[in-house]
């Protein structure tokens, strides 16, 4: 997929345009201050963007309820 980068004042100005870019398959990149605050994707690319992201998730072998645990832990102290 081809990436382009795009200020919010880019995008908001000419919104057409990048609009015909994802249409085309293009994935932009939107930055606000010089840090990427977000994308816009094509639609057909939103299963496999969240797809990718999650792999290394699901491969892993885990306890889900140790990771419970542990994630309440973290949020409320010690859990007796």
């Amino acid at each position: 997929m081809i990436t382009a980068t795009a200020t919010a004042t880019e995008m908001q100005n000419n919104f057409g345009r990048y609009l015909n870019l994802v249409m085309s398959g293009q994935e932009i990149i939107v930055t606000k201050n010089g840090r990427e605050v977000g994308r816009f994707i094509p639609k057909d690319a939103t299963v496999s963007y969240l797809t990718d992201s999650l792999t290394g998730i699901l491969k892993e072998d885990y306890d889900l309820d140790a990771v419970k645990a542990e994630s309440m832990r973290a949020k409320y102290g010690s859990v007796d």
